[in-house]
């Protein structure tokens, strides 16, 4: 993006940038101070901004010397500066008296937990809760939040819950006190539950193909005996259509004169620049220009569409590659 001829960054990216610039403690000092979702966002952003290059690092600094330049300067340390004056004008005990009805009142820790809770999470607690409890935890919540946990209830549990909190009056400290209780042991309960994916479809597919061809082939001949469904599932995870890109040229050019034009440049609608300039780069001129023209003259397709051109190619290969005229990943057999 640039502006005026000069190139800009995201403030997301600035930020995300500047904060794997800094050391550890004072990144997470700054982390400290932040909302939930504003945590959230920047830490996708660092994720990403792990590969900036020296550019965008200069671009990042650029704008936060810029930025600094507008913040108050009434700004760091106004509490206590205010509070310091009021204790020399008016002595401890007055200006004591004064602070605690007029000073922003601290969140309790029962509002801080709920802000960090994912809306599972709490709708689990309202629902394993007496429905007053619940109608508290409700009320307590940004609307917006609310409505998202309301929303994995029945209607007769929603209108209960909000009925309740329609005639929420004041709500005694022990009570609060009790709620922070409980959900200290859902916030513990949670963090437990984290798990991590591992296995499945795709990584067993990487697996059978790192095998020789000839073990590979059995060994799916084997689990199609067990379950016929899952057995094509992976079948179908260890050769997709990017893969087709691994071809030598003759083989891929073998594969794509099976293919009707329309159904290749359907499927390379959305495709890297690279990979359609390979698959193109088999075809003769005139062929790669009509597939150019189409894709130019194209209107937005479903992606539906282009998964099904794709498989469909995917097909025509994985028929050459077991009538033998291709070979498909995998490790070749030895021979002697």
């Amino acid at each position: 993006m640039e502006a005026d001829g000069e190139p800009q960054i995201g403030g997301a990216s600035a930020a995300a940038i500047l904060m794997l610039l800094l050391e550890e403690k004072e990144a997470a000092d700054v982390l400290r101070h932040l909302d939930p979702d504003e945590v959230r966002q920047l830490g996708s952003e660092m994720f990403g901004a792990a590969e900036a290059d020296e550019n965008k690092v200069d671009l990042a600094l650029g704008r936060f010397v810029s930025g600094s330049r507008e913040v108050s300067a009434l700004t760091p340390g106004a509490n206590r500066k205010i509070r310091n004056v009021m204790t020399d004008a008016l002595g401890d005990n007055r200006a004591g008296s004064l602070l605690s009805s007029i000073a922003p009142q601290p969140q309790r820790d029962a509002l801080e937990r709920l802000r960090w809770m994912e809306t599972e999470t709490i709708a689990d607690v309202i629902d394993a809760e007496h429905p007053q409890v619940g109608a508290v935890l409700l009320s307590m919540l940004a609307p917006d939040i609310a409505a998202a946990v309301l929303a994995g209830f029945s209607g007769e549990r929603q209108a209960d819950l909000l009925w309740r909190a329609a005639r929420l009056g004041p709500v005694h400290t022990e009570a609060i006190d009790d709620l922070e209780a409980i959900l200290a042991e859902a916030e513990a309960a949670s963090a437990k539950a984290v798990t991590l994916e591992i296995g499945g479809q795709s990584d067993v597919a990487k697996i059978v193909n790192s095998l020789p061809r000839t073990a590979g082939e059995e060994l799916l001949k084997a689990m199609r005996k067990k379950d016929k469904l899952l057995a094509a599932a992976i079948e179908d995870e260890m050769f997709v259509f990017e893969d087709l890109n691994q071809l030598d040229a003759k083989s891929l050019g073998a594969v794509l004169r099976g293919v009707e034009a329309a159904t290749l440049a359907l499927a390379l609608k959305g495709a890297g620049g690279a990979l359609a300039d390979r698959f193109l780069a088999t075809m003769s001129a005139r062929a790669a220009d009509m597939i150019r023209d189409e894709l130019a003259e194209m209107a937005p397709v479903k992606r539906e569409e282009v998964d099904a051109a794709r498989k469909a190619i995917v097909a025509v290969a994985r028929a050459m590659a077991a009538s033998g005229e291709i070979l498909l990943g995998g490790k070749g057999d030895d021979y002697v």
